[in-house]
């Protein structure tokens, strides 16, 4: 029988889900798809500052889980810079947290600046 699904608990969606050259065209070969969790863990590791096991502490996943969605997070970004493709963050294994400080710590975006963009 399967292992479970642990949702991976993200603070908020990114404001911008797609990056890239200026004058790239969207199509399936320039496209790298980042999923939320894997934008989740760059955010609090690089712009955070936060270490592997303090982000699986934040995500509620487990620190081994977090090494390989960040490395594999690092390799998109990697491959959209080098190759000029288009970066679309979206989907992925996350639930949003609520913001009201259940669980949250100081990597929360929403209780660090009171908003959230809600996007679907």
């Amino acid at each position: 029988m399967a292992r479970p699904v642990k949702w991976r608990k993200i603070c908020c969606l990114p404001e911008n889900n797609r990056f890239g050259p200026l004058d790239a065209v969207a199509s399936v070969e320039n496209l790298v798809n980042m999923t939320v969790d894997e934008y989740e863990s760059v955010r609090l590791i690089d712009l955070e500052g936060f270490t592997q096991e303090e982000c699986a502490e934040q995500m509620n996943i487990a620190r081994s889980t977090v090494q390989g969605i960040y490395i594999e997070a690092r390799k998109k970004i990697a491959e959209s810079l080098v190759n000029g493709k288009v970066l679309l963050i979206e989907g992925g294994k996350y639930r949003l947290c609520d913001g009201l400080g259940n669980g949250c710590s100081q990597g929360c975006h929403k209780r660090r600046r009171g908003r959230c963009a809600n996007r679907s």
